[in-house]
């Protein structure tokens, strides 16, 4: 599937998702590799997450983190919310959401590259945390009901879908009336070139 993108430039849907899992499978099973961004507890307290909570954390919940801001900045969330994390990666967002709204929220981490949902889910496991779910899935098609989370949560990860109007009409989808949507990302303010939006090297580089 081809995605129309500005001037009539296309971006092969398939082929882009590809490039993603094979950079992020490489993330999840190969933390401390070379990438061209960082990751883990660096990172984290780099882009100021609570020191103490990543702390607490197993190296498993935080060594393959590789956001680009933090989302948990622009409000807290509260006691009992319901959350989705899109694009969760190896969970550590959906970790740092759990402990926000304490046993009687939920969430639910969405990915869809098989060796970040076996390291949540296994992470999960390992803390016994009931109040995290992580399902396989897309931006563009979440598995979640309509009207589910009171707050979608995502963090480097919109910039890598080429249907960007399908991710965000999926997330207002998703959210109850009211709800929030708290996002960290990548934006470019300048004209790309076509021939920039076509390489598809270019947007995991």
């Amino acid at each position: 599937m081809s995605i129309a993108a500005k001037d009539d430039v296309t971006v092969d849907a398939d082929v882009l998702r590809d490039q993603v899992r094979d950079k992020y499978r490489e993330v999840a099973t190969n933390p401390h590799g070379e990438h061209h961004f960082h990751t883990g507890r660096y990172l984290a307290a780099h882009l100021g997450y609570d020191d103490v909570f990543v702390a607490s954390l197993p190296d498993v919940a935080v060594e393959s983190f590789a956001g680009v801001a933090n989302p948990f900045s622009l409000r807290p969330l509260q006691e009992g919310e319901r959350v989705v994390d899109v694009g969760s990666g190896a969970g550590f967002d959906s970790f740092v959401a759990s402990h926000f709204v304490g046993p009687n929220g939920n969430v639910v981490g969405v990915d869809m590259t098989q060796e970040m949902l076996s390291k949540a889910r296994s992470t999960a496991a390992l803390l016994a945390n009931a109040t995290v779910e992580f399902r396989e899935g897309l931006a563009e098609r979440l598995p979640v009901e309509d009207g589910w989370a009171d707050v979608v949560i995502s963090n480097g990860v919109i910039n890598l879908c080429a249907d960007k109007r399908a991710v965000f009409a999926e997330i207002h989808r998703a959210l109850r009336p009211g709800g929030w949507l708290q996002f960290a990302d990548i934006a470019n303010g300048n004209p790309v070139p076509a021939s920039a939006l076509n390489n598809v090297d270019l947007w995991t580089a």
